[in-house]
């Protein structure tokens, strides 16, 4: 029997009364309260900080012992040859901080619906951040709202339907990953191109910021570090140099003309405010150069980050870019472009069934519908929709303050998203 939430579907409860399954949901999350909040801090409090990709064992040792402790099977994922990589723009190697995926599955056959997140944290400004916290109402600490208290929102969604012995006309799979925050190479996509991501999915929900917002659609991104050369030389032999910044002023100015026609194109998504809506192209997020005052510089080397709407062409626009560098060097200019991230542009339909039943569920929870709109930046749903599987992404964090120093979640919003990804889970797949 397929049973409808919408209908208020009801079953006998230990009272001989029939009770709806939202109440039974609500009323067994509501019974974990103590339990979420605690694993939360537990979660806040090991500092999986990336860079360098500190403490992955740690934090991966206590989810497998939370998921176990709930009665699911997991799959650790090591990646083999982490240690032979270099973190973009640092000076750790990789080989001191291994990267390990957590694979988990509740419920039996073959379509499968993906809880998705990360356990990666961007570094904190002192270790005081790791040190969680509440107070009024909240929980603060550096990764609370990005991601931990939607990790334990994910995992207790699960705990609460297994408890309440739900039958599943499918399977919900638990993703969680590291290295988001620098791109996800090592953590999704070495998933993905392994075989290992989103088999059998219908659909996938992960837990960002989104401030009580779906966002169903997300920008791509093409992200560069640009290091243009010269010839070194004393200053009091400076004719004898090549001044590497006063080149890179010429870059960075035929990149400008760029940015003009780029800022100029817009997203049909809804997103706020409305100088939002137009794609980016920024230049200069990280600089550097030279050694001394008195010194032609040999090098000087700055970032570019170009987000693409949906509607946009990566590889189209990708290729602009790189003509604007190839015009460059034809001009006799020296330069060398090192590619630091590429992600695709990714978006779901406001119909599509994981939309709609996202939709319903957040609203019998939190008494109105939430608005769908896109992501300002790069979303892991890429990978998703990239095997055509929809994704979207929600979550009791706050953007404003992710990444911040006082970092916090609203800790009744992580109790809310454990009662929305149960229903929504129902919705697609109990029977």
């Amino acid at each position: 029997m397929i049973y409808s939430l919408d209908k208020e579907a009801r079953r006998l409860g230990p009272n001989g009364k029939a009770n709806p399954m939202k109440t039974e949901i609500t009323d067994i999350i509501a019974s974990y309260h103590d339990e979420i909040l605690d694993f939360t801090k537990t979660l806040v409090n090991i500092p999986t900080e990336n860079p360098p990709g500190a403490s992955y064992q740690m934090c991966v040792d206590v989810l497998t012992r939370k998921l176990r402790e709930i009665g699911l099977d997991c799959t650790v994922v090591k990646v083999p040859y982490a240690g032979e990589q270099n973190i973009e723009g640092a000076l750790f190697e990789r080989k001191h901080f291994p990267r390990y995926s957590l694979l988990s599955f509740y419920g039996t056959g073959e379509k499968t619906l993906y809880f998705h997140g990360h356990y990666d944290v961007v570094p904190a400004a002192s270790e005081a951040q790791f040190r969680s916290y509440v107070k009024d109402g909240c929980l603060f600490g550096r990764g609370s709202s990005d991601m931990k208290g939607g990790l334990a929102a994910m995992i207790y969604a699960v705990k609460a339907i297994k408890a309440c012995g739900i039958n599943l006309n499918g399977k919900i799979g638990l993703t969680i990953v590291p290295d988001e925050e620098t791109g996800g190479g090592l953590g999704s996509q070495y998933l993905l191109d392994a075989g290992l991501l989103g088999k059998e999915g219908i659909g996938m929900l992960t837990p960002e910021p989104t401030d009580g917002a779906i966002w169903n659609a997300n920008r791509g991104a093409i992200s560069l570090r640009v290091a243009v050369k010269g010839n070194p030389a004393h200053i009091g032999l400076h004719y004898q140099g090549i001044n590497a910044f006063e080149k890179m002023l010429i870059v960075a100015n035929a990149l400008r003309e760029l940015k003009t026609e780029v800022e100029s194109q817009k997203t049909s998504f809804k997103i706020e405010p409305e100088e939002a809506r137009g794609s980016i192209l920024l230049l200069g997020g990280r600089c550097e150069g030279g050694t001394n005052f008195n010194l032609v510089p040999a090098e000087c080397s700055f970032t570019v980050d170009r987000r693409v709407n949906p509607e946009e062409d990566l590889k189209v626009e990708k290729e602009r870019l790189f003509a604007v560098f190839e015009r460059l060097r034809r001009e006799g200019i020296k330069l060398d472009v090192e590619i630091l991230q590429e992600g695709r542009s990714a978006a779901v339909s406001e119909n599509d069934p994981l939309a709609q039943s996202l939709v319903k569920s957040v609203e019998a929870v939190i008494g109105k519908p939430p608005v769908l709109e896109m992501c300002p930046g790069l979303l892991e749903i890429r990978f998703y929709a990239q095997q055509g599987i929809p994704a979207l992404a929600y979550g009791p964090g706050i953007l404003s303050v992710s990444h911040g120093p006082k970092e916090f979640v609203k800790i009744k919003d992580i109790y809310n998203c454990a009662t929305i990804y149960a229903l929504t889970a129902m919705r697609l797949l109990a029977s």
